[in-house]
């Protein structure tokens, strides 16, 4: 069966950094286009970042760019996002996915990031 499983959410203070980690399963990890997005209460899920297969290309949305590098270790099946100089609008569930956009056909259960002080 096909899974993904985020970790590394929490609370931090604004400026603050975490990574958050997705552990692949059940599917052929290292061909996909893989990708982190993220929902808050009564808003639509916001793609943030997407990386290819080969992570030969990552790309991010402006409101994170310059502060988020999304990377993978295709040989662990594991997706990584780093986010940096952390601000209280970071705060959401943040999914990984395999696939982006509509073209996303596997989301993982998400994990918390809370930025407060």
């Amino acid at each position: 069966e096909a899974q993904l499983v985020e970790s590394g959410g929490g609370l931090v203070q604004p400026g603050g950094s975490l990574r958050l980690s997705c552990a692949a399963s059940g599917f052929d990890f290292s061909s996909s286009v893989m990708s982190w997005a993220r929902q808050t209460p009564g808003k639509e899920l916001e793609w943030i970042a997407y990386i290819t297969a080969t992570s030969s290309r990552a790309d991010y949305i402006g409101s994170v760019k310059g502060r988020a590098t999304i990377a993978r270790d295709n040989a662990n099946n594991t997706l990584y996002l780093q986010l940096n100089n952390l601000k209280t609008e970071d705060t959401a569930t943040y999914y990984c996915s395999k696939g982006w956009g509509d073209g996303s056909t596997l989301r993982g259960q998400g994990t918390q990031v809370t930025v407060s002080s």
